[in-house]
């Protein structure tokens, strides 16, 4: 019996391996159907260009004007020009209106491919695992100031998945944060003198990083977390930062520049101090997809996410706009619920990628789009139930319940 049960086992996820390849090879056939869309929709828009340049060029006047002796010329056939000019304005305006329609519908079909592709990530949960296999994650931060912060984000990675969620703060933080939930492993160390050793230990154990929450920004405290960054890229571990960590990083770029399992998730105010410090000029703030675009790529190509409206997120080669419905409720603690959950995210997407089940988009980009679809609709589902009371407390209590609506619906 034991034997039927393995190999009915062994061929269930078979069958689900090659479902995912079916699934990402119809997802290439969507986007390559799409961009050869787009170019017959250019391609009619540069000869309506042309055709109309070329009846501009028809108007009186235009031709040579004749000598003294030669009779007058026929009276140019304005009416039938003027008829032609207004045809042709109506069916480019007609062709532009169908070409952003297009748009759009691309743009919302590439947000259905990607939450695609986040659905296919997530491992599915069986009585063979053991514990810590879905993903060990660490929070670097924790400060005497910030306490609520590195919580937010190492209970939010539990939540998503996660078997275990540790944090590395400071002595007089841990009690505090040990107080808000027995789930969480809570490590005193990131003020000790020798720091950098004590969470070294735990490295070879954590399978995703989030640094920032809660970490404030004593000198100290930042050049531990530089030092902990450089040793998990040696290591390969996925690093998000968040918070004060993009506070390092916009003092030194370098630390965690063309680091491919690197990302990087600034609001606002964040991102226009970096642009400013990698460019050294002021931002274009109306065309924020353009500096995302040039942030990413003087990172190395890091994956960028913009929080905002809509998140912009990009790892320098396009950027996708994540608009899951939220609310306007702003409250702090959100953006730790995010990383936390891209820590999470971030270990199984790069888990898939290696195992070949993502292949067509960066799985830093995938882990990244899953997380702010997953915040903003824990925000929206929030808001339905407390209104402007929110708080993201709140919207913790509501992962589960999204979770399963965006990815296991």
């Amino acid at each position: 019996m034991s034997k039927l049960m393995e190999q009915f086992l062994e061929q269930s996820a078979q069958a689900e391996d090659g479902f995912y390849r079916m699934e990402e090879q119809r997802l290439q056939a969507e986007d390559r159907r799409r961009e050869a869309e787009h170019a017959r929709e250019l391609h009619m828009l540069q000869m309506l260009g042309q055709m109309f340049a070329s009846i501009s060029s028809s108007r009186p006047g235009s031709a040579a004007t004749p000598c003294k002796t030669a009779p007058p010329p026929p009276p140019p056939p304005t009416a039938s020009i003027t008829a032609q000019r207004k045809t042709l304005t109506l069916v480019i305006s007609a062709v532009l209106e169908r070409y952003y329609a297009l748009g759009s519908t691309s743009h919302k079909g590439m947000e259905d491919d990607i939450l695609s592709l986040v659905k296919t990530i997530i491992p599915p949960l069986t009585s063979k695992k053991h514990k810590g296999q879905d993903g060990r994650i660490g929070i670097i931060g924790g400060c005497q100031d910030y306490t609520g912060a590195p919580y937010f984000a190492a209970i939010s990675a539990l939540k998503v998945g996660a078997d275990l969620s540790h944090v590395f703060c400071t002595k007089d933080a841990a009690t505090v944060i040990k107080s808000y939930s027995p789930e969480l492993i809570v490590h005193p160390v990131l003020d000790s003198p020798n720091a950098v050793e004590e969470i070294e230990k735990w490295l070879p154990r954590l399978h995703g990083l989030v640094v920032g929450p809660g970490l404030g920004r004593d000198d100290f405290l930042l050049k531990t977390a530089k030092e902990v960054i450089e040793r998990s890229k040696a290591r390969d571990i996925p690093i998000v930062i968040d918070a004060d960590g993009l506070w390092l990083v916009t003092q030194q770029p370098s630390v965690i520049q063309g680091y491919q399992k690197g990302i990087l998730t600034p609001n606002f105010m964040e991102f226009t101090r970096l642009y400013e410090a990698l460019h050294h000029e002021p931002m274009d703030s109306s065309d924020h997809q353009r500096g995302v675009l040039q942030v990413s790529a003087a990172m190395g190509n890091l994956t960028l996410v913009l929080k905002g409206e809509q998140d912009l997120i990009t790892d320098g080669s396009r950027v996708f706009s994540c608009s899951v419905e939220g609310s306007g409720r702003r409250c702090g603690g959100q953006g730790d619920l995010l990383s936390g959950s891209m820590g999470v995210l971030a270990h199984w997407a790069h888990t898939a990628s290696t195992a070949g089940t993502v292949r067509s988009v960066n799985p830093s980009v995938v882990a990244a789009f899953g997380a702010c679809s997953l915040t903003r609709q824990c925000n929206s589902q929030a808001f339905q139930q407390h209104g402007r009371s929110t708080t993201t407390s709140d919207m913790i209590q509501e992962i589960g319940s999204a979770f399963k609506k965006l990815f296991e619906s």
